[in-house]
């Protein structure tokens, strides 16, 4: 049993009449996966089979845009077509097996899923809906770890969006994941243990994304990089176990936990006063929200602004003690530097008249080449001194 394309122009007008049977599928909805096909309604033609579990030899099957037609004859996928068209159905022929865009991997399966499980002494047409499976809600039920570099944090968030799938292996899809002897299955029928898989791969793709370095607050713009990550944690297995592939990834909510927000406006808020002009600001506006509870004190405004003078005072006062600290405690290492400098000059250290440069020892200044002066000077200054001085007259440098 198979089927044969059927010409076009024997289906339209009185000649529809000579088909036993116009087997359609029945309403597709956008998130239909899985029809039955079924009798075409039609007054012209009054042809009535006897068994509704039988396809009388010679009918013809319709086959639309973005349908797979599988068709069953007891327990046996029989055969199979991708291209929309006619078919005409004829026990002594052999499968056809027109594939379409799917390419010899669906002939392939069809090699290891003929037997799909049917009941038995039941000729059915199943139509599976290939085009994209739109509008599947998906929610984080427990927040989901995500370490971000930027803040240098485990942070916790949730996510709500919407995502799509796309049946890419029809037989498969219909020997795994259809439940037998359904008529119709809708995606929400079946996508519960899916959605369990999705959120398990959905942690391990954000997971993924904070290992790549890619900051949390950028997650929500990132949907098709996201679907990338989704589509590289469940193809291997949704792929190789049920035929469907992740086709998008939308978020349309991104929130996290208290103690992430709490831990975000903190970083955000310490990168904020690294910036001069913008901790300038800040302390200018507590400020002036502290003058403005002042004008408000219920013990009056008089001490409100008393209290603010005084804390202002307090900090002018604590600001000022801090610089003269800082100030005595420089002059008291530079005088240390010049003792020092001093205590390591020789003693027959002498400084020239002529250009005031420092020798140690000599007749003659290593700068100018200037003879050393006679008599007694000043180490210092280079004045000279007279008699028995213990002090320079010149600049009060102690002799000796």
């Amino acid at each position: 049993m198979g089927i044969i394309r059927a010409a076009t122009s024997a289906i339209g007008g009185g000649l529809a009449d000579q088909y036993l049977e116009a087997i359609v599928p029945a309403d597709m909805g956008e998130t239909t996966v899985m029809v039955k096909g079924v009798q075409k309604s039609d007054k012209r033609n009054q042809n009535k089979k006897g068994s509704p579990d039988i396809i009388t030899d010679g009918s013809v099957i319709h086959v639309g845009v973005n349908q797979f037609m599988i068709l069953v004859d007891g327990g046996k996928i029989i055969d199979f077509s991708a291209e929309p068209g006619y078919y005409t159905v004829d026990n002594k022929s052999a499968p056809s097996l027109f594939n379409g865009d799917f390419g010899e991997a669906v002939k392939e399966t069809f090699g290891r899923v003929k037997y799909g499980g049917i009941s038995p002494q039941s000729q059915q047409v199943y139509y599976i809906n290939t085009q994209e499976i739109n509008n599947i809600p998906f929610g984080t039920v427990n927040p989901v770890n995500y370490f971000d570099e930027f803040y240098n944090a485990e942070l916790y968030l949730r996510c709500h969006g919407y995502f799509s799938i796309r049946i890419i292996d029809p037989l498969k899809f219909f020997t795994e994941a259809i439940p037998r002897n359904a008529s119709k299955v809708d995606i929400q029928n079946i996508n519960k243990l899916y959605l369990a898989e999705f959120l398990t791969a959905l942690q391990t793709s954000l997971n993924q994304m904070s290992v790549d370095g890619l900051r949390i607050s950028h997650v929500t713009s990132k949907s098709r990089e996201l679907a990338k990550y989704m589509t590289t944690v469940l193809d291997e297995e949704w792929n190789a176990r049920r035929g469907m592939i992740i086709e998008s990834v939308g978020i349309s909510s991104l929130s996290y936990d208290e103690e992430s927000k709490k831990l975000i406006n903190m970083r955000n808020q310490g990168a904020m006063l690294s910036d001069a002009s913008v901790r300038e600001g800040y302390v200018q506006g507590s400020v002036a929200r502290g003058i403005e509870a002042a004008g408000s004190n219920s013990a009056g405004s008089m001490q409100g602004f008393m209290g603010v003078g005084m804390g202002m005072q307090s900090g002018g006062n604590f600001m000022a003690s801090a610089s003269a600290s800082n100030q005595e405690q420089m002059r008291q290492q530079n005088a240390a530097k010049e003792q020092s400098a001093t205590a390591q000059e020789p003693s027959d250290a002498w400084t020239c008249t002529q250009c005031n440069a420092k020798n140690s020892g000599g007749k003659f200044c290593a700068e100018c080449g200037g003879k050393r002066p006679q008599g007694k000077f000043c180490m210092e200054c280079g004045s000279a001194l007279t008699g028995d001085a213990k002090f320079c007259s010149a600049c009060g440098n102690k002799v000796g």
